[in-house]
């Protein structure tokens, strides 16, 4: 399906047409809310959603939205140096993997959408890494013995790191500044400390200590002190407030720097990773760095009631919200309102596409993925017949053609040019696999442990093979027309969250901020891409906005739910109104973020 046009739409729409009907039900937005959520801070404020955490943040010339303040005056200090936003975005990325490294860095992966104004189009990148080439599947289950699954520490699920190569990608066509320019502040920062948040030290001293335990239990993380020398201060997680130094980060920044993406996957940096896991027994070598390479993919999009909702292809996940979305397309969800008749929904059209992704979602240099299939018209009435809108489905299996919780970096950037930017990053669960080679300042992934250990399975285990993949940017246009850039991270909740950020905003009239407040559902349960079967109909956990009248609605139509464990996922946006060109950031007010505009 065309990057472009991902369905005909009645002709173009005027810039005053997109901005009315897109807001078109702001105003009963106050009712809807009072009867989904109760009164959530009824009096609280004067003007917009009573859940409302803040109105959008609002800039002419530039918007960052990240998931750490600091990162996003990164990326507005690079735009106003002349910067791109692709510039602003990779000096924000090298800033939070640093700063947030309970989610992401350049041990990690990276996706991206790009909207260019200049060529009027959208660019998806792909920049996940592969497999040791040198382990077979015989190999691993060797090494796995008894063990069911890839464990999520040590050598075993770590791939090659594809950030690099992303950041490098992406600035060579985007780019307007130096390197060595973007990497600058990161560098800084790492030699000179900065004062760390309040939810990253909460996750960095639970990971360090989970860290500790499974080394202490072995047999899987081989070595564990140079992760202890590099995030730990004193023997302790820094706490709320303490300064962070990261010496060794902001050498290897330097080395990128001075050397660029060859130092990474053909230089020093991929000497050093290869010495060090030959001396803990790991399988990752030179020869796999330099095999490394990007990969420039179309984007995939539906058009949703007008708008066209763009993701990027398997081995992503991202068309699971696409298969969201064209089956809740045949309900009229805006009459509705965000109670309980549209929640069951929601969760039910959840529960389908994740049967398909389970089945069907893979590296599609291994499998022949039929993506057009997936997200037809045709096949989403298919599916959408098997709901029923007061009882949830006792059982649930793919589609036939005749995840766990995983700690991630969610931001996006807009320059003065009009230039857009929708980028995810991740070591996925957690910091990630708990190795840090000799001197790098960084950890390794662990996103090898999405692989299922089943030959006929698409994402089964192979040498040099991209894993299935959480991480998922997201952007909506209209008619040609950039509207926003936006993304929710945290695992399988990123497709139900981007599903209802859209429901959010096309069928409740809601803004780009409150879309991101609103309270949020997550259901788990659903078959995975590792080969775990469904658990019946499984759990849908709410946020403490959902009142009891949802709750009780919920367990008659048969769905068992339960309070959240804070895994809603961490939200950013940004949204340019098409009539004056003025951005409106949005960050989550669920994590440390920021929004800010200039």
């Amino acid at each position: 399906m065309s990057s472009q046009t991902p369905k005909q739409t009645s002709g173009k729409t005027s810039k005053s047409r997109l901005r009315t009907a897109l807001f078109a039900g702001a105003a009963a937005l106050g009712t809807m809310v009072s009867t989904a959520f109760g009164d959530v801070g009824g009096g609280d404020r004067v003007v917009g959603a009573p859940f409302a955490t803040r109105a959008p943040v609002l800039g002419v010339h530039g918007m960052a939205a990240t998931a750490h303040p600091l990162a996003t005056q990164v990326a507005l200090d690079i735009l106003k140096e002349g910067g791109s936003a692709v510039d602003a975005a990779i000096a924000a990325n090298a800033a939070l993997g640093l700063m947030e490294p309970v989610g992401n860095g350049i041990g990690g992966d990276l996706f991206a959408i790009v909207w260019d104004p200049e060529t009027e189009q959208l660019y998806g990148l792909n920049a996940s890494g592969r497999t040791p080439r040198g382990r077979s599947m015989e190999d691993l289950r060797q090494r796995l013995g008894d063990a069911g699954s890839i464990p999520s520490v040590g050598s075993l699920p770590v791939t090659v790191p594809g950030t690099v190569d992303g950041w490098f990608e992406l600035h060579g066509r985007f780019g307007t500044l130096p390197m060595s320019d973007v990497l600058a502040p990161a560098t800084r920062y790492a030699r000179e400390g900065f004062p760390v948040t309040q939810l990253i030290s909460y996750y960095w001293d639970r990971n360090m200590d989970i860290f500790q335990r499974r080394y202490e239990e072995g047999p899987w993380l081989e070595e564990f002190d140079n992760a202890r020398a590099t995030y730990l201060i004193d023997g302790h997680a820094p706490a709320e407030g303490e300064i962070f130094r990261n010496p060794d980060l902001a050498n290897t920044f330097d080395i990128l720097a001075r050397d660029g993406r060859d130092a990474f996957y053909n230089g020093e940096i991929a000497q050093t990773v290869d010495t060090y896991m030959r001396r803990i027994g790991g399988d990752l070598r030179f020869e796999d760095f330099a095999a490394h390479e990007s990969e420039w993919v179309d984007p995939v999009g539906v058009n949703y009631r007008g708008y066209d909702v763009f993701e990027l292809p398997p081995n992503t996940q991202g068309i699971a919200a696409l298969q969201m979305l064209q089956i809740l397309e045949g309900f009229d969800l805006a009459s509705m309102g965000p109670g309980a008749d549209a929640l069951h929904l929601m969760v039910e059209a959840k529960r389908l596409a994740f049967e398909d992704l389970a089945r069907y979602y893979a590296d599609p240099d291994f499998s022949d993925i039929p993506v057009e299939w997936l997200i037809s018209d045709e096949y989403a009435a298919e599916r959408r017949a098997l709901i029923s809108t007061d009882t949830a489905m006792t059982e649930v299996a793919p589609g036939e053609q005749r995840l766990e919780q995983g700690d991630t970096t969610y931001l996006t950037v807009a320059d003065e040019n009009g230039m857009m930017v929708s980028l995810i990053q991740s070591n996925y669960r957690g910091m990630g696999s708990g190795l840090v080679a000799d001197g790098l300042g960084f950890m390794f992934q662990d996103r090898g442990e999405l692989f299922a250990l089943e030959d006929d399975h698409p994402n089964a285990y192979a040498p040099g093979k991209r894993p299935f993949h959480t991480i998922i940017p997201a952007f909506m246009m209209r008619d040609g027309v950039p509207l926003m850039s936006f993304g929710l991270m945290g695992g399988d909740m990123q497709p139900q969250g981007h599903v209802q950020i859209v429901v959010n905003m096309i069928d409740f009239g809601m803004n780009v901020q409150e879309a991101g407040d609103a309270a949020r559902f997550r259901h788990a349960g659903s078959s995975t891409a590792t080969g775990v079967p469904g658990e019946g109909v499984g759990v849908v956990e709410l946020e403490s906005g959902y009142g009891p009248a949802i709750r009780e609605d919920m367990a008659r139509r048969g769905h068992v739910t339960e309070d959240g464990n804070g895994g809603f996922g961490g939200y950013q946006a940004i949204w340019r109104d098409p009539e004056t060109g003025v951005y409106h950031g949005a960050s989550e007010m669920r994590k440390d973020g920021m929004a800010a505009g200039y």
